[in-house]
């Protein structure tokens, strides 16, 4: 079992992440919040945390034991600069010169080019700026550019691209299943795609190589 750090398990999305790797049979959660108030859902389910605020300095015991990791964190679009790009190049700083096998990082759609962004252009520019980050830093990655989050119920189906060329949805449970698929250590190895609603299982979408 690798022990998987989840950067905003207390999130929408990063909740959903804990519980699959909870009852997955190669991975076990880490889950990292930045408040003692949001250890209470987490210690029922005997779910081991680790406290870290993205915002301020990251120790680099927060790996400790971790073999991989999911950064899910966000802002909510209020501090997109300090969040979803200053913190995310700290927790990449912190896994440089360890033994960290992946580095599986949740963007978005429109990261790749933000200028041509309508909306969110600040958002899509900080996730921009983290991407490049860690794809120049020698951690092994993986970058996952979802559409427009939903909370519908997921099918685990996908449809998947390095570059998809058109809008969609995708609900953020089956965005959590794919984040973790990609956790394997031969799927989508130092690669970035983007996914949407689609037709294809998950399993087959990212297959391990």
């Amino acid at each position: 079992m690798e022990n998987i750090l989840v950067a905003g398990a207390h999130g929408t999305t990063g909740k959903k992440i804990v519980k699959l790797l909870q009852s997955s049979q190669y991975f076990t959660p880490v889950a990292m919040i930045r408040k003692e108030s949001q250890k209470e859902y987490l210690i029922k389910d005997s779910i081991k945390t680790v406290m870290a605020d993205l915002e301020d300095n990251i120790p680099n015991s927060i790996i400790d034991n971790v073999d991989k990791l999911i950064f899910a964190a966000g802002s909510g679009g209020k501090k997109v600069k300090e969040v979803d790009q200053e913190g995310a190049k700290k927790l990449i700083d912190v896994c440089k010169n360890t033994k960290i096998k992946k580095f599986v990082m949740l963007s978005s759609m429109g990261a790749d080019n933000p200028d041509e962004a309508e909306d969110l252009k600040e958002y899509l520019q900080a996730k921009h700026n983290a991407d490049e980050y860690l794809k120049n830093s020698n951690v092994p990655f993986a970058i996952v550019r979802p559409g427009s989050l939903t909370n519908e119920k997921g099918n685990g189906k996908i449809k998947l691209a390095e570059k998809l060329n058109e809008q969609g949805e995708i609900s953020r449970d089956d965005v959590a299943q794919a984040l973790v698929r990609t956790l394997h250590d031969t799927a989508a190895m130092n690669k970035t795609f983007e996914i949407i609603k689609g037709e294809t299982l998950i399993g087959k979408a990212i297959p391990e190589e």
